[in-house]
C-alpha cells in the first residue's frame, strides 16, 4: 500500500501514526452535509467468508502472499513494515486489537480484564492477566514483560533503537498487583489512550537489553506466545513458515502451518494460478481475471471474448491463414510462428483462467484513506489562501467515485482526518474548508495577488536595463556558445552511432529477422483495435519523466482506472503508531466543473466555512483560466510540482492525479507532473518535502489522539536550520491543532475526549494542508473454501479460526486444485 524512509528531523523518538501501502490510507458524508453533531456513519462490511469452527477442517497449510519478507520482527523499529504487522500478530499478545467498527476491544485471550482504578493524584491502570497466558518456552507472561518493555520503549534510554515512544514515555512506574497475574500501571499524567500500550508485547528476553532489542529480533523470535510459533524463514525460498502453537491455552489453531510467501504484485496473477499462494491483496486488473473466470465456466470449452487472440477480428484471422497456406515460402513461414506464438498464448491464458476459477474476491474498504497532500513548507502553498483554492477546486465526490464505483464499493468522500465512517466519533469535517466551489477558487486567487495577467507582469523591483538583465545576456551567450560546441559533439557521437547500428543491422541473422517479423504479423492480426491500443501504448509512455499541464505534450482525458488493492499496489503506507510498521502508499482523485463552452459553471457558496475559508468579500473573481490563460504573478506563472509514483501498481494514483491536475487546470494552475519509481517516492520527495502536491495514504486508527498527532503536529525549527516534522510531510500545522490533541490526549472521558478531535478535524481542514479524499478500496483473492480469511476491514484477523471448510478440502494444495 514499501515506507521507505525518515525524513530529516524525524529521530528514533518521533512519535508516530502512520502512513499505510503499499499502504499503506473511507466512507464518509459528502463534504459540507455535516449535520453539526456526531454522524451515525455505517462502514462497509468485512468479507472473509465467515464459518463456525465447527465446520472448519484440522489441519493443512495456507500460503499467503506479502510485498516481501519482513525487514524486521520488531514492530517498534523504524523499518518495520506491513509483513512484521502481518506476521507479528500470529506470534505475539495484542491486548485491544481493533473490532470490525474501528474500536479497541479487551482480547480475553490475555486479559481478564484492564481499566482504570484511580485518577487522582494519578492514573492507574490494572491489568489482570488470563491465568493460562505464557511464553512458548512455558513461563508465564507478567509484569517483567511489561516492564521491559516500558524500559526499552519509553524514551529515556537512546541505546534502545526505537521507533516511537507515545504513550510510554508517560508511565511513571510499573508494579506487581496482589499476585503474579496483577500488573498496576502508574501514569506521571493522564494518558486516554492507554489501551494502545504493550501491542505488540514482546517477552523481557527481547526487550530486556538494547542488544537483544536493536538485533535479536530482527530476523527470528524465539519465544512468543500466540496461536503460532515461528517455525523457520528462508530467504531463498522467500517464506516465513509458522506452525501450530502446542502449548496456546485459546482456541486450537485450525491450520497447521501458515506460510507467509513474498511475492511482488506483478506476480500475483501467476502466484494464484499455478497454486503457489492461497491468499493474496490482489489489484483490479487481478480481481478483474477471476471474476471472468468463474462468469466463463460453463462456456463449453469455447476461447473467451477477452485475453490473447480475442482482438484478432475474423478478416484479420482469415488474412493469416491464407498467408500461412499461401504459395510465398517466406511469408507462410513468419505467418505460421506468428500464429504459433499466439496459439501458446491462448492457451496459457485459458490455463490461467481455469486455474483461476477456484479464487473468489473478498472486497471491502481498507481501513487507510488516501488525501491529496500540500507542501505548505515553501512557494505558492505557503500562503493558505492558494491551499484552500485548491482544496475548494477538487469535486471529491467525482474522484471518489472513479476510484471505488467501478469496484462496486460505497463511493463517498471522507470527511474527517481522524475517524473513518464505522468508527465512533466520526464526523464530517469539511464543512469547515468547504464544498468544491470554482467562483470560491478563482476569488481566492486573485486575493492572492495571482492573475491571468501576472505571468507577463515583471517583479516589482526589476529595472529595466538592469545589471541583472545584462548578466543574463551574458549568460544566455554562454550558454548558447557552449550549446553550440555540445550539439557538434553530439552530431559526431550521433554520426557514429548511426555507422555502429548500420554495421549491427547487417550482422543480423535471417532467423532473427523472421522472429521479428512474425511479432508484426501477430499484432497486425489484431485488426482494427489496434489504433484503440495506441492510444493506450503512448499513455503508457507517460508513466516515466515529466509533463506540464497546460502545454502542448499535456495527456488526453484518460478513462477512469480501477483501484489497485493496498496490498497489491507497490506502494505502502506507514503503519500505525501501534504497529509502527514505517511504510508508504497513495491514492487521490479531483474533477473542475466548466461548461461545455469553456465558461465555468455557477455554484451556489457553501455556507458554514470557517473564517478565511472564503476570500473577502469584495475581491472579484478573475475570469475563467483555460489552458492558454494560466494565472501568474510578478512575472511567474502559477505551477505547482505535483509527484507521483511511476510503478505498475501504480496506475489508478497516476489517473487521480491526472484528474486533478485537469481541475486545477481550470481555475488557471498549471502542474508540473513529475514520476518517480515507488521505491524514491516516499524517501526522496514526500518525507523530504520535494514536491507541491502529492498523494499517499494513512491509515485508520483507534486512537486518534496519540497516532493523529504526528502527522497534524506543527513542524519546529531545529538547530541546524531544517525543520522538524515528525510525520507532518506537508509542513502545516498551528499552535491550537496542538494544544488540541494534547487535551484529548489526557482526557479521560472517552465522549469529552472525541468532542476534542471534532474540534481538531475542524482546524486541520481550514488549514488545507491535507484534503482526505477516500477510504482505499480492499481486494483479496482467496481459495474459495477457506473460511474466515479475506477483506478484513478493520478488524484484525483471528489466524486461529482461519481454515478449509471441509476436511475433504484439507489435503494439499495440489489435490484442493482437482
Amino acid at each position: 500500500m514499501s515506507h521507505v524512509g525518515v525524513p530529516r528531523g524525524t529521530v528514533r523518538k518521533r512519535r508516530s501514526l502512520a502512513l499505510l501501502t503499499t499502504g499503506v490510507l473511507t466512507i464518509p458524508v459528502l463534504a459540507g452535509c455535516s449535520s453539526g453533531g456526531e454522524e451515525t456513519s455505517r462502514g462497509v462490511p468485512q468479507d472473509i467468508a465467515p464459518a463456525a469452527r465447527e465446520t472448519v477442517a484440522d489441519g493443512s497449510t495456507v500460503n499467503w502472499a506479502v510485498d516481501a519478507l519482513p525487514a524486521t520482527f520488531n514492530a517498534f523499529q523504524a523499518d518495520a513494515d506491513s509483513a512484521t504487522t502481518r506476521i507479528t500478530g500470529a506470534l505475539l499478545p495484542t491486548l485491544f486489537p481493533m473490532d470490525k467498527s474501528g474500536q479497541p476491544k479487551l482480547n480475553p485471550d490475555y486479559l481478564e480484564s484492564a481499566k482504570v482504578i484511580e485518577r487522582e493524584p494519578k492514573q492507574v491502570v490494572l491489568y489482570k492477566l488470563n491465568q493460562q497466558a505464557v511464553w512458548s518456552d512455558g513461563r508465564e507472561i507478567g509484569a517483567p514483560d511489561f516492564v521491559a518493555q516500558w524500559r526499552a520503549l519509553s524514551g529515556k534510554d537512546s541505546a534502545f533503537w526505537t521507533a516511537r515512544n507515545s504513550g510510554y514515555e508517560r508511565i511513571e512506574k510499573i508494579e506487581r498487583g496482589a499476585d503474579d497475574l496483577q500488573v498496576r500501571v502508574t501514569f506521571s499524567k493522564p494518558y486516554a489512550d492507554w489501551r494502545s500500550l504493550f501491542s505488540p508485547l514482546y517477552p523481557k528476553e527481547i526487550t530486556g537489553s538494547p542488544d537483544t532489542f536493536n538485533d535479536g529480533a530482527r530476523t527470528t523470535l524465539k519465544n512468543t506466545a500466540g496461536p503460532f510459533v515461528l517455525r523457520s524463514v528462508s530467504t531463498s525460498k522467500g517464506t516465513v513458515t509458522l506452525a501450530r502453537n502446542p502449548r496456546w491455552w485459546g482456541d486450537k489453531a485450525k491450520l497447521d502451518t501458515l506460510v507467509f510467501r513474498a511475492v511482488a504484485a506483478k506476480d500475483r496473477t501467476q502466484a494464484l494460478a499455478d497454486g503457489t499462494v492461497d491468499v493474496a491483496d490482489i489489484d483490479a486488473a487481478t480481481a478483474d481475471r477471476i471474476t471472468l473466470a468463474r462468469r466463463d465456466r460453463g462456456n463449453n470449452g469455447q476461447q473467451p471474448a477477452h485475453g490473447p487472440g480475442s482482438e484478432i477480428t475474423p478478416a484479420a484471422a482469415l488474412r493469416s491463414w491464407a498467408l500461412a497456406h499461401g504459395s510465398d515460402e517466406e511469408a507462410a513461414e513468419i505467418a505460421q510462428a506468428a500464429r504459433e506464438k499466439n496459439r501458446k498464448a491462448v492457451v496459457a491464458y485459458a490455463t490461467e483462467q481455469k486455474a483461476l476459477r477456484d479464487f473468489a474476491v473478498r472486497k471491502s474498504l481498507e481501513p487507510a484513506y488516501t488525501q491529496l497532500a500540500l507542501n505548505g513548507e515553501s512557494g505558492p502553498l505557503a500562503d493558505d489562501r492558494v491551499r484552500r483554492a485548491v482544496a475548494r477546486a477538487l469535486d471529491r465526490q467525482e474522484l471518489a467515485q472513479t476510484v471505488l464505483g467501478p469496484l462496486g464499493l460505497p463511493a463517498k468522500p471522507l470527511g474527517s482526518h481522524l475517524a473513518l465512517a464505522g468508527q465512533p466519533g466520526y464526523k464530517d469535517g469539511s464543512g469547515a474548508l468547504g464544498d468544491q466551489n470554482t467562483k470560491e477558487a478563482q476569488a481566492l486567487l486573485a486575493d492572492a495577488g495571482w492573475t491571468r495577467g501576472g505571468a507577463a507582469q515583471l517583479p516589482k523591483d526589476t529595472k529595466a536595463g538592469s545589471e541583472a538583465e545584462k548578466k543574463g545576456d551574458k549568460d544566455a551567450k554562454e550558454d548558447k556558445d557552449t550549446k553550440d560546441g555540445a550539439e557538434a559533439e553530439k552530431g559526431t557521437a550521433e554520426d557514429a552511432k548511426k555507422d555502429e547500428d548500420k554495421d549491427a543491422k547487417t550482422e543480423k541473422s535471417e532467423k532473427e529477422s523472421k522472429e521479428e517479423k512474425a511479432d508484426e504479423v501477430a499484432e497486425d492480426e489484431k485488426g482494427d483495435k489496434k489504433a484503440g491500443r495506441a492510444s493506450e501504448d503512448s499513455a503508457a509512455s507517460r508513466d516515466e519523466g515529466l509533463y506540464i499541464v497546460g502545454e502542448d505534450n499535456k495527456p488526453g482525458a484518460q478513462a477512469p482506472a480501477h483501484a489497485s488493492a493496498s496490498g497489491a499496489s507497490g506502494l505502502h503506507v506507514i503503519a500505525p503508531a501501534r504497529t509502527a510498521a514505517a511504510q508508504s502508499a497513495a491514492l487521490l482523485r479531483q474533477a473542475g466543473v466548466v461548461g461545455e463552452d469553456g465558461t465555468v459553471a455557477a455554484q451556489d457558496k457553501q455556507p458554514g466555512g470557517a473564517a478565511g475559508a472564503y476570500a473577502p468579500v469584495g475581491t472579484a473573481a478573475p475570469a475563467p483560466a483555460a489552458a492558454k490563460g494560466q494565472l501568474g504573478k510578478d512575472g511567474k506563472t502559477l505551477t505547482l510540482r505535483f509527484v507521483l509514483p511511476s510503478g505498475p501498481g501504480s496506475q489508478s494514483l497516476r489517473s487521480v492525479g491526472d484528474k486533478i491536475a485537469a481541475m486545477l487546470e481550470k481555475i488557471g494552475i498549471g502542474t508540473e507532473i513529475t514520476k518517480v519509481p515507488d521505491e524514491s517516492y516516499f524517501k526522496d520527495h514526500i518525507a523530504s518535502g520535494e514536491y507541491d502536491l502529492a498523494l499517499y495514504s494513512w491509515p485508520a486508527t483507534a486512537y486518534p489522539a496519540t497516532d493523529g498527532r504526528p502527522i497534524y503536529a506543527k513542524p519546529e525549527p531545529a538547530t541546524d536550520g531544517s525543520l522538524l516534522v515528525e510525520q507532518n510531510y506537508t509542513r502545516v500545522g498551528t499552535d491550537h491543532i496542538d494544544q488540541l490533541f494534547d487535551q484529548a490526549a489526557a482526557e479521560l472521558d472517552e465522549k469529552a475526549a472525541r468532542e476534542l478531535m471534532k474540534q481538531a478535524d475542524a482546524r486541520i481542514w481550514a488549514a488545507a494542508g491535507s484534503i482526505p479524499l477516500f477510504q482505499r478500496p480492499q481486494l483479496v483473492a482467496v481459495d474459495k473454501k477457506l473460511a474466515n480469511v479475506g477483506a478484513f476491514g478493520f478488524a484484525a484477523p483471528r489466524y486461529q479460526d482461519i481454515g478449509f471448510k471441509n476436511r475433504q478440502a484439507a489435503g494439499s494444495p495440489a489435490d484442493r486444485k482437482k
